[in-house]
């Protein structure tokens, strides 16, 4: 059975793509509604769209739902992707360990469980105990995980709760040797973590002001406040620790020492990583919060403190990032370097073992260094090569962690480190029925426009001959200092078998690079982004690895953007595309839930000069009525609170209404999922293979049997 379908997922080059001829699209209400812009008038003819809740919005949903599905049902090897994708996703899946009290934590999903099971493992060895199983909050698989954290002496667990894919989280609280929950239940929680008290007693946390009825998952979020929650009382007798109505848009972070002397709020505006650092001693209940960093001119990430020290990661003066250290009876004397900026981005750092793990970003690669707290050079890890590193989990006394590598063709390998043998062991291994050593990943360069060297890493089958036929799928980002690296996928095997080309692009905007690099891809550099993407199509093209016909591009949320301003700007570059949870709208994208801390990145329209240049790639704004657009299928969930669905609606809608070409236009939406967290395994198998079988139709791709 493997090995025939493997067989059958081969592709090979057919004739022209069947395409979506004299299709008859739901039909979507026009009104005229239009807004006023600096003078400008600028029509919204879909605005009612932006209600999801509707009868009307309802009934378009339910129609363009099962428009799609009419679609794609009619690809007769849809099943066929749909099963290999399913046998190829049945593998045990474990996260990165971590050290909790006597425990060994780990996730482990035995392969189609739709939420990975918390398990726990006696220290001194044993069986796995189920320590949480989200399994068993819904039937569906629909209510995930979205946060964990144990006290500091590991006797209780505080675990988020997300139902649907919503950005709320519900906190309750589990103790960790029994595995029963205590009563304590806290809602209204979003963009926060948790932070014990030292004698586990409670936690700190943060909310927001409780939603009017009807307005939870679009509503816009201000006003977060930290909260104090003792354990066995009401979350509504919680002790407010800290607000600042006169900033509506800060949130707060909060983090106790792992001494348990401080309290530490990272405050955040926005998704600009600059941040303050405001500190509370706990040993004093009557001590005042103190400021350590008082402007909002870097990012300052804790990593730690030893004593009246603190230790931090940071931006400050460094666009690659610098350990730097302050002591907090003297902030106003400056910092004290630990380890200098190099030229190559810092991407993470963790004390462990009374050592710093640093972990590098080198051309988009990981690289892991080791030096003392004073900065020294003490050695390197030895990685197996193109990849990514996550983990380094636990705490400065540890001598002992661990931390996974993938690539895009290996899934994540968890590693054990023992800090005083300086010796890496293979913790996990999975076992994937796919050959990794038929395939090649390569890191090349494209010139943008301006001459920029754009990086993107091409992954393909060996001795692959650039016959300029080989259906292509592009994929980038490009934003809110976020790097890509290379990640595994599941459904980028099954491409790859089908005998696809995968590429993911580095483009401005993200954090590869530094600061800088993020910097050239925001505001008015915006085009930046759209520009070296294009440029990475245009090489894949020049270079014979693919043509405009067998050329797809995706990308989600930011990513999404991406996709929507490249299809407008080169609709002849690329056969077909897949935007997922985009935002569309860059006129009103902030009037909706926390879409108001992306002004940051992208600008507002409220701003004359930042309107002109959010109107000139704005997605929605730049369709053009009677134009050869390429296959284009929207994914969105209807309970996204992040980027609501408005933005997918309404650009689907204003995109069928202009389709002049043969090509179809679809829009899947998801219900009962948000934008992408918590999905169901189910659910994202589903996906994959609506992704993959309209890929396959229209790139022209042929399937042999």
């Amino acid at each position: 059975m493997r090995r025939l379908l493997s067989q059958v997922l081969c592709l090979g080059i057919a004739g022209p793509a069947l395409q979506g001829q004299d299709l008859e699209y739901p039909d979507s209400r026009t009104v005229d509604h239009v807004d006023l812009y600096h003078g400008e008038k600028v029509p919204d003819p879909y605005r009612w769209l932006e209600d999801p809740d509707t009868v009307e919005s309802r009934a378009w949903i339910e129609a363009q739902n099962e428009f799609t599905q009419q679609y794609l049902s009619r690809i007769e090897e849809r099943p066929r992707i749909a099963a290999r994708l399913t046998e190829l996703w049945n593998y045990e899946k474990r996260g990165v360990t971590q050290r909790v009290g006597h425990w060994l934590v780990e996730s482990r999903n035995d392969g189609l469980q739709n939420q990975s099971v918390i398990t726990k493992t006696p220290v001194s060895g044993g069986d796995p105990q189920v320590l949480l199983d989200p399994n068993k909050l819904s039937e569906d698989g629909t209510v995930a995980l979205s946060g964990l954290a144990f006290s500091h002496g590991g006797a209780r667990l505080a675990y988020g709760v997300s139902s649907g894919g919503s950005d709320w989280r519900e906190w309750r609280v589990r103790d960790v040797e029994s595995g029963a929950d205590l009563e304590d239940r806290i809602p209204w929680s979003k963009f926060s973590g948790v932070a014990w008290a030292p004698d586990d007693s409670g936690f700190y946390y943060c909310r927001y002001p409780t939603p009017k009825e009807g307005d939870e998952l679009e509503a816009a979020n201000y006003n977060q406040r930290l909260y104090f929650h003792r354990l066995g009382d009401a979350w509504s007798d919680d002790a407010l620790i800290y607000e600042r109505p006169d900033h509506k848009e800060w949130g707060f972070q909060p983090t106790v020492t792992d001494d348990g002397r401080f309290l530490i709020l990272s405050v955040w505006r926005g998704t600009d990583r600059r941040n303050l650092v405001i500190t509370k001693d706990l040993r004093d209940e009557a001590s005042k919060f103190v400021e350590l960093v008082d402007e909002f001119v870097a990012d300052f990430s804790l990593l730690g403190s030893r004593g009246d020290e603190f230790v931090f990661l940071t931006d400050h003066e460094s666009p690659m990032r610098r350990v730097v250290s302050i002591d907090v009876r003297h902030p106003d004397q400056g910092w004290t370097e630990i380890v200098a900026e190099s030229g190559d981005r810092l991407e993470d750092a963790t004390i462990l073992d009374h050592q710093l793990v640093l972990t590098y970003l080198v051309d988009a690669s990981s690289r892991v260094r080791i030096h003392n707290l004073e900065g020294e050079l003490i050695g390197a890890l030895d990685l197996p090569g193109i990849g990514t590193v996550r983990g380094f989990t636990g705490k400065a006394a540890d001598t002992e962690t661990w931390f996974s590598f993938s690539s895009f063709t290996s899934p994540s390998t968890l590693y054990h480190y023992d800090f005083s043998s300086q010796q890496t062991k293979v913790w996990f291994q999975p076992r994937v029925d796919f050959d990794p050593s038929t395939y090649e990943t390569q890191l090349m360069f494209a010139r943008s426009k301006d001459g920029t060297a754009v990086p993107f890493f091409v992954t393909a089958r060996k001795g692959l001959e650039r016959t300029g036929d080989h259906p292509t799928l592009l994929y980038g980002y490009g934003g809110f200092n976020i790097s890509l690296s290379p990640s595994f996928s599941v459904s980028n095997l099954v491409w790859l078998e089908m005998g696809g080309v995968y590429v993911m692009a580095i483009l401005r905007g993200g954090s590869e690079y530094g600061e800088t690099w993020h910097q050239a891809g925001m505001l008015d550099r915006k085009q930046n982004v759209f520009n070296d993407f294009i440029s990475v199509g245009e090489y894949l093209v020049d270079q014979g690895y693919t043509r405009p016909s067998r050329l797809a591009i995706s990308g989600g949320s930011n990513g999404g953007l991406l996709v929507g301003a490249c299809v407008n700007q080169r609709p002849d570059l690329f056969a077909a595309a897949l935007p997922a949870v985009g935002v569309m709208d860059m006129l009103r994208f902030h009037q909706f839930t926390i879409g108001w801390a992306w002004v940051s990145e992208y600008g507002s329209s409220e701003d004359p000069e930042q309107y002109a240049t959010l109107k000139a790639y704005s997605p929605l704004h730049n369709i053009k009525d009677d134009t050869a657009y390429p296959s284009v299928m929207v994914t969105t969930g209807d309970h996204d609170d992040r980027v609501v669905p408005a933005h997918s609606f309404k650009y689907a809608a204003r995109l069928q209404s202009a389709q002049a070409g043969p090509r179809p236009v679809l829009i899947r939406v998801e219900t009962r999922a948000g934008h992408g967290a918590g999905k169901p395994t189910k659910m994202r198998i589903q996906e994959a293979a609506d992704k993959l079988s309209f890929l396959r139709k229209e790139l022209g791709a042929k399937v042999d049997g």
